[in-house]
């Protein structure tokens, strides 16, 4: 089900509060805080539907996600993230919580389940690694004292420029002696048992980059966000923006598709309005970028001066994420005739996780360094009444832009015999692993669909079919110039840019760009908001 009012079909003001361009989870959470505010926002999405990652397509009688494949803690009512959500969809927005296995991770041929809760899933791991008992209780405290630490940190991120010279070292310093070392480095100075860390970081494909090349921080805002289980949305991901909308509309705003951004208009070093594709001009008293931050300063913002656009004289220190592709395939019949779970599988050749993503780079080895699959259909109670006797599945791999940058100019479904021929091979690897875990699937796949980095790029504009914004490094965390306000008055960033990869990151960006906004006082029930609650149970 497409989500917003195609173009065409719409009756556009000439003036707005604020014009949020991009539809993504942190777009539509700015939107919706703001609106709840009293702010009339005009939502402008390049796309035919909005949600960005959280929206689905249908295809001979299926649908998919194209990227929420489970989320954390939010069947926990007073968690944080429960209760952003309840506020951005004033409660409509519904929840069903994954068996307790919620993720099994394969090292070859050996699987290691990920157990809902903290002492089951230090427990279970124990079970596989009796002797590292004191490594897997000091690792599961220090993801926690990530998550406690960093606060300030993203905080920060909403202050004015002047107020933030003033605090930057408080509010950081402590988060920052954690995000400036590789997640590998944390685990090896607990543990010398290779294995236990392969493990430990075997949803590393939630963020992007293997152990040793991602920020610690970033490994233990995703473990975290995880320990007490996994979730997907009733009705699928595509409930999530479906259930924003309305919040958006009852202060009088709107969310447009078919409406493509060409620049943000600037006035005396002031952000009024924005310059559509098509032509049209619309003013509003802010704009807030949802679209990157890199992509925002690259695209949007035609000034090049280093105080305007730190991006230009900043590229060296941050990266794009990796692309990826993705395999849709649907069959028919339900997940319990198929004799599957759904319990997400993260499959690797071995433990050697950095090694394996540095040979399929330079070409070594053809061999996926990790392939993730996902049954989207198994974790959503309204499947079976929507799309009866049916399943989907999903799976995920890395793949080098090069591979498709031969045919980045053609048009989509549109770049001949030698790309779908490209993507047939593809298919028939991805297939391959599955059948390897899954042998019974083997002649019973009905549909197959192959999206590439360049489907990313078309939909999303993400240069390099990135699906995770900037790389999560060390680095990247050191960046003050990732943050919810530039030097250019009434403008304003928002996403995963500016927090953390994933549909919760960008989540939490909605939230601080709305209350950077907002200030302290109008912004106070966001603050509130995000301060964590004891459960009252």
């Amino acid at each position: 089900m497409n989500v917003g009012t195609a173009w065409h079909r719409a009756s556009i003001d000439d003036q707005y509060d604020c014009i949020v361009v991009g539809s993504g989870m942190g777009g539509l959470a700015t939107a919706a805080c703001l609106s709840k505010a009293g702010q009339k926002v005009l939502v402008l999405e390049k796309h035919y539907t909005a949600g960005g990652f959280t929206h689905t397509f249908q295809r001979k009688g299926y649908e998919w996600d194209v990227g929420v494949h489970y989320i954390g803690e939010v069947h926990r009512k007073h968690s944080v993230m429960r209760r952003v959500f309840d506020y951005v969809s004033d409660g409509a927005l519904q929840w069903s919580e994954m068996p307790p296995v919620y993720d099994r991770i394969y090292l070859g041929p050996d699987a290691y389940d990920y157990v809902a809760g903290p002492q089951q899933f230090k427990e279970r791991m124990v079970s596989y690694f009796p002797k590292e008992e004191r490594a897997i209780e000091q690792y599961v405290d220090m993801i926690r004292q990530v998550s406690r630490v960093s606060s300030g940190y993203f905080m920060e991120k909403t202050l004015p420029i002047w107020l933030s010279k003033i605090l930057y070292n408080k509010l950081t310093r402590d988060y920052l002696k954690l995000a400036k070392r590789s997640t590998y480095d944390v685990l090896r100075s607990m543990t010398q048992d290779e294995t236990l860390i392969a493990v430990l970081t075997g949803q590393w494909g939630d963020y992007g980059l293997p152990p040793k090349a991602s920020s610690f921080a970033m490994h233990a805002t995703v473990a975290k966000h995880f320990l007490a289980g996994g979730n997907y949305p009733v009705g699928g991901s595509s409930s999530i923006a479906r259930t924003i909308e309305p919040v958006i509309q009852k202060s009088g705003g709107q969310v447009i598709t078919n409406a493509g951004v060409e620049k943000v208009l600037i006035k005396d070093g002031r952000a009024c309005g924005v310059l559509l594709e098509n032509g049209r001009e619309i003013r509003a008293k802010r704009v807030v970028s949802a679209i990157g931050i890199s992509n925002s300063y690259s695209n949007l913002i035609e000034s090049k001066s280093q105080e305007d656009n730190p991006y230009t004289y900043k590229e060296d220190c941050v990266s794009p994420s990796f692309s990826h592709v993705c395999l849709y395939i649907g069959i028919k019949a339900n997940g319990a005739e198929l004799g599957f779970d759904n319990a997400n599988l993260w499959v690797y050749r071995d433990r050697d996780h950095d090694g394996n993503v540095q040979a399929f780079k330079n070409g070594t080895s053809k061999e996926f360094p990790i392939v993730y699959i996902s049954f989207p259909s198994s974790k959503d109670p309204d499947w079976e009444t929507n799309y009866p006797g049916r399943s989907t599945i999903e799976i995920v791999a890395p793949a080098p832009y090069e591979w498709f940058e031969p045919w980045k100019e053609k048009n989509w479904q549109k770049r001949g015999a030698e790309y779908n021929e490209l993507k047939s091979s593809i298919t028939e690897r991805l297939l391959d692993a599955l059948y390897e875990k899954l042998p019974q699937l083997k002649g019973k796949v009905d549909y197959t669909e192959l999206s590439t980095p360049l489907s990313t790029e078309h939909f999303c504009s993400y240069s390099r079919g990135e699906i995770y914004g900037l790389d999560h490094t060390p680095e990247r965390f050191e960046q003050r110039w990732l943050r919810a306000r530039p030097s250019i008055k009434n403008l304003y960033f928002t996403g995963q840019d500016l927090v953390t990869c994933g549909v919760g990151g960008a989540l939490s960006a909605g939230v601080l760009t709305s209350i950077a906004m907002l200030g302290p006082r109008k912004g106070m029930p966001l603050l509130q908001l995000m301060s964590p609650q004891k459960s009252k149970s």
